[in-house]
């Protein structure tokens, strides 16, 4: 109990702490001399030590209603802002997910196809870890999961075996078919 209303209260701090500057700031402005509103704007420097002289508020509705509008623009500015991360691709809706095509894995494949290792038919992943673009480098670890008798040796990793150019050590319970 005590733990959520600390949460609570810590979180709404803020907006308490805008009431009371706004509050003050609205007495201010009434406090100021002048007909108009640019006029008492400017004239505010005056009052503004008799209005923050003490800690406690008026009762007056117009500082009221000053104090209550600065803490709501507050809580909308905050809303709008969190509200614009909870995106994470800007004017795209989350979860709006596509297939991939081969101008996306492009980037990531070399031209030698012998330095590429087989994913599928039409896909390679470039066996260099260190390429001209760092954002281009990937893990070269690979996880194959298939049923027993779905190819997983002979149509993956048999391929990727025989292209590769020096020697390797290969530990299949089973053993190569």
């Amino acid at each position: 109990m005590m733990r959520t209303l600390r949460k609570y209260a810590l979180r709404n701090l803020p907006y308490v702490i805008v009431l009371w500057l706004c509050l003050k700031l609205g007495t201010a402005y009434r406090l100021a001399d002048g007909e108009n509103m640019a006029v008492r704007l400017m004239g505010m420097g005056q009052p503004l030590g008799e209005a923050f002289g003490t800690f406690f508020t008026g009762t007056n509705h117009f500082d009221w209603f000053v104090g209550i509008v600065g803490a709501l623009l507050l809580r909308l500015i905050v809303y709008a802002r969190v509200r614009k991360n909870a995106k994470f691709r800007r004017d795209r809706e989350y979860g709006s997910a596509r297939w991939g095509s081969s101008s996306d894995i492009a980037p990531f494949v070399n031209s030698q196809f012998h330095k590429n290792i087989i994913l599928t038919g039409k896909e390679f992943l470039s066996m260099n870890t260190h390429p001209k673009n760092p954002a281009h480098s990937r893990n070269l670890n690979c996880c194959v999961i298939g049923s027993s008798g779905s190819g997983k040796t002979r149509f993956w990793l048999t391929p990727n075996l025989l292209q590769a150019h020096s020697s390797y050590v290969v530990v299949d319970p089973k053993g190569l078919s």
